[in-house]
């Protein structure tokens, strides 16, 4: 770990303001997905240590939220500097846990730093409202407090990005926080952990904890201290969060897979739809919860796609993240490689025709070929399984009604994509796509300044945006009577 600041190195959790392993029974190896080497270790902390990080949030709260917005928000600001200043650093880190190309890995800082600025400025202007009243003696109003202390779960595949986007909005509203990050990944959240000690959040405020999923997971959802609950994973572990926090009624936003239709009309430019779809699909291997992952092309320019969508497929580079010109990594893990894997012979075996990939990359280890499956149907896998590898899958289509009946036909709902030139078709179709966020013409459509989340299964809540501060903060009503 070749670092310009080494203090970012760090393989202790952060409780209390204090780096510590203390109450660790084991470590938990932390591995380059590129080469499968061990590139440090975090303490394996369980129940008795989620209790003492929520005991030390609840400490810290009263202090947090006495403070002013403006008091908070200089702080986040402070935060953000210091993560760009060591924007290097945390590319390293991530492309080293994460297995991503460093550029790639670089964009991702920039996007985890815009959280930090955006809600540095939010910060001073969670308003209220004065309400009309209904008699001439009271006066109504209804004011934001912070919901309390929060518990953030969240995945690996954007190891900075999704701590700043649930941390920073959480701080920014007067809440303190307890973070388990994957255990795949965490070397970036402690790192984030350093910085924000820096730029002087106080101890207890921010919290990072790592080791047994299931135990620091139960913890946090049972314990009453706790007022809210944020996750970023799969469905099926934010299904078991939702009961676990239901005996105490806890907030939720939860974050969950997606399964993105990615539609090409017959009047779409083509070209620039390809484009896109490239930066869509392969963006960190394909373990994106946003990317395409069911390409439906209208039939009269199918061909045309899918051999531009090949041609380009076929001339990327796969390789270790830090190698000059590697446009794709490897896969987070043996488990990922295999469900790809899966993925692509039930395809084939049912009928898809292999244009490009198809395999296990020569490179071994979590490397895959990208792979484009032409003629896929809807009775395959990839038809309604999340793929989470670089794979592309193109569907046929010859009407806009039936497309979006087959678009909507998952029950997640999360993002989708389509293009076309038609003014009105670009406002019928995106209404009637159940989703959270729709890209029209366009590949990429996250910012720390729109709102981010899904419908249906996908999960609820909003990250970014101004809607961002709603869902750790609660509305209180207040009617003042006796006024004259």
């Amino acid at each position: 770990m070749q670092l310009s600041d080494p203090q970012l190195y760090r393989q202790q959790a952060y409780i209390n303001g204090n780096w510590t392993d203390a109450g660790a029974q084991s470590v938990i190896d932390v591995k380059n997905p590129a080469t499968g080497e061990s590139i440090g270790s975090i303490p394996n902390l369980g129940r008795v240590e989620t209790v003492n990080a929520i005991a030390s949030a609840e400490a810290a709260w009263p202090a947090w939220r006495a403070k002013t917005g403006k008091e908070r928000g200089l702080i986040l600001r402070r935060w953000y500097d210091l993560v760009m200043t060591h924007i290097d650093d945390l590319a390293m880190i991530i492309t080293l846990e994460n297995g991503k190309p460093l550029e790639e890995a670089r964009g991702e800082v920039l996007y985890a730093a815009s959280f930090l600025d955006w809600f540095s400025e939010e910060a001073r202007r969670h308003y209220g409202d004065v309400i009309p009243q209904t008699k001439g003696d009271q006066r109504l109003f209804a004011i934001r407090q912070p919901v309390g202390v929060c518990g953030a779960i969240i995945a690996w595949n954007f190891p900075c990005t999704l701590v700043t986007r649930k941390v920073a909005p959480a701080l920014a509203a007067g809440c303190t926080v307890v973070l388990r990050p994957a255990s795949q990944t965490p070397l970036s959240a402690l790192a984030l952990a350093e910085l924000a000690e820096r730029a002087g959040v106080p101890a207890g405020v921010f919290n990072v904890i790592t080791g047994d999923a299931r135990a620091i997971g139960a913890e946090l959802t049972a314990n009453e201290t706790v007022r809210k609950i944020t996750f970023t994973g799969s469905t099926p572990i934010g299904r078991l969060l939702m009961q676990q926090a239901a005996p105490t009624v806890k907030r939720l936003s939860l974050e969950l897979g997606g399964n993105a239709p990615f539609i090409v009309f017959e009047d779409a430019d083509v070209e620039k739809a390809v484009d896109a779809l490239m930066v869509s699909k392969f963006r960190n291997a394909g373990q994106t919860c946003v990317c395409a992952n069911r390409v439906f092309v209208h039939d009269s320019v199918y061909e045309e796609f899918a051999r531009r969508v090949t041609e380009k497929v076929l001339d990327m580079k796969v390789g270790n993240g830090l190698e000059s010109d590697v446009s794709i990594g490897p896969l987070i893990d043996e488990a990922g490689v295999e469900k790809v894997s899966e993925l692509v012979e039930d395809a084939i075996g049912k009928g898809a025709r292999l244009l490009a990939g198809g395999k296990r990359h020569a490179l071994g280890g979590g490397f895959y070929e990208p792979t484009v499956l032409a003629d896929v149907g809807q009775d395959m896998d990839v038809a309604s399984e999340e793929i989470f590898g670089p794979v592309v899958t193109l569907f046929r289509f010859e009407s806009e009604d039936d497309v979006i009946e087959r678009a909507n036909s998952v029950e997640t709902g999360l993002a989708g994509y389509f293009f076309s030139r038609d003014a009105s078709r670009v406002w019928r179709v995106a209404e009637a796509l159940e989703v959270g966020i729709v890209g029209v013409n366009t590949g990429m459509f996250s910012n720390e300044v729109g709102p981010f989340g899904g419908v249906k299964q996908s999960g609820f809540g909003r990250e970014g945006s101004r809607y961002g501060l709603d869902d750790f903060s609660d509305l209180k009503y207040i009617c003042l009577g006796d006024v004259n």
